[in-house]
Formats: C-alpha cells, structure tokens, sequence
C-alpha cells in the first residue's frame, strides 16, 4: 500500500464511537429490516464500509447462529477496532433491544390481544418486509453481475417459497452451483 493511500485511509472510530453508533442503530431499528438501516448507517453515513465489504460481512453473519443484525455488529466492530470494537458494537447494538423487549414483554402480558396491539403488529411486520425488499433490489443492483447471478437468486427463493425446501440446504445446494459456475477456469481450453 503506497504512503498516500495510508495516510488517506480515515482514523479508526473510538470504541466509545463504535458503542454510540451501534446504540443508535439497535434503538431506532425495527424487525427484519434491520440490514437495510445496518447498510444505511455502515455504508452510507459512517463509510466504515464499502458494499462489497459489506455484503461479505452480511454473508459471514448470515451462515452464524444468533440474530444478523448481532452478528454484523460484532464482526464490523472488530474490524474497526479488534475483540474490544466487537464487544462495544455488541453492547451498543442489543441493549437498546433487550430493554424494550423487556418492556414490551410486560405490555404484552398486560394487553397484548387488544386489537390496537394485533394493528400495531401487523403494521411493523408489513414496513419489515418492505425495508428488506428495498435492500434486496439496492444489494442486487451492486452484487449480481450476470443473468447467472439473477438465475441462482431466483432459483433459491423458488426452492424455499415454492417448493418448501430448508433455506440451509437452498443455500447450501445453491452456494455449491455458484462456485462451480463462477469457479476461475481457463478460457483457452488448456490446463
């Protein structure tokens, strides 16, 4: 890496920052489109990452257990910062949704078969499905550069949508078929 572009490259954010950053985002946050806003404030705002850095992260934190929103804190924290930036994004990001979960497990207790609550539901179920199918066509224009890229997007949601396979064997049976079609190969013929 040339001296320019090293001393181009911005200053690691404070674990503090990181800590407030993942706060905001894990308070402000709602359901499943979670990785929509983690783009937003990762990509856009913060400019931690670009989006093949980030689309590499999103598919790390996709194939662990536990929540995506979680795992990409932890795994953008310690690549800005280490196992201490992972801990501080950690924390930032499932406090804010541990205390309101708390919260509304009691007024859910409290409540929760009023019809306000079922309306309110269905309202943050419905803006989740639209924030992730946002994402889908912003990560798609920038990842998928082939028709054979589209062709294995498809396939995969038919297998699960259509055909009730597991998304663990779709990914797995269609992640293999896209390696071996992407795989590096000799154009000439020879090896």
């Amino acid at each position: 890496m040339s001296e320019q572009a090293a001393s181009s490259a911005p200053p690691r954010p404070s674990l503090g920052r990181i800590f407030w950053v993942f706060l905001v985002m894990g308070a402000t946050s709602l359901g499943g489109g979670v990785v929509g806003y983690l783009r937003t404030g990762l990509v856009v705002r913060q400019r931690w990452l670009d989006d093949v850095a980030f689309v590499e992260l999103l598919s790390i934190s996709q194939t662990l257990p536990g929540l995506n929103a979680t795992n990409m804190a932890i795994l953008v924290g310690d690549r800005l910062r280490g196992g201490w930036g992972a801990l501080a994004a950690m924390l930032g990001m499932c406090l804010p949704g541990a205390a309101l979960m708390t919260a509304a497990a009691y007024a859910y207790g409290a409540g929760g078969d009023h019809p306000w609550s079922q309306a309110f539901l269905r309202g943050i179920a419905a803006g989740a499905v639209g924030l992730i199918l946002v994402v889908m066509v912003e990560l798609g224009a920038k990842v998928l550069k082939t028709a054979a890229d589209y062709i294995f997007v498809l396939a995969t949601a038919a297998a699960v949508a259509g055909f009730g396979v597991k998304v663990p064997y779709a990914l797995v049976v269609a992640g293999a078929l896209a390696i071996w079609w992407h795989r590096p190969c000799d154009r000439q013929g020879s090896k």
